[in-house]
């Protein structure tokens, strides 16, 4: 059995200085994630706002058939095609 020894912590190692040394570490694959504090992390434009809308019967039914057969929740499938939507339009200047 093998033993793993833990990662170690952001205070036991050496500080990268400079941008330079972070890019090469990260394009030589280099795992960069004790280096990062992730306590202060943010996702930006990943803030959830609650929308409703009103669908008549057939539509929540044919919403319903398409999540059962993909696998996903009625609430995932919306978001999913209203995504793909989106990415289709051009983005106005």
């Amino acid at each position: 059995m093998t033993i793993k020894s833990p990662k170690p912590s952001i205070e036991t190692l050496p500080a990268i200085t400079d941008t330079a040394t972070f890019d090469a570490m990260f394009d030589n694959g280099e795992d960069l994630s004790a280096h990062i504090d992730w306590t202060s992390a943010r996702r930006p434009n990943l803030v959830i706002k609650r929308v409703n809308v009103d669908f008549p019967t057939w539509v929540v039914e044919a919403l319903d058939e398409q999540a059962e057969r993909l696998g996903v929740t009625r609430q995932s499938l919306i978001k999913i095609w209203i995504a793909d939507r989106l990415a289709t339009i051009p983005s106005t200047p």
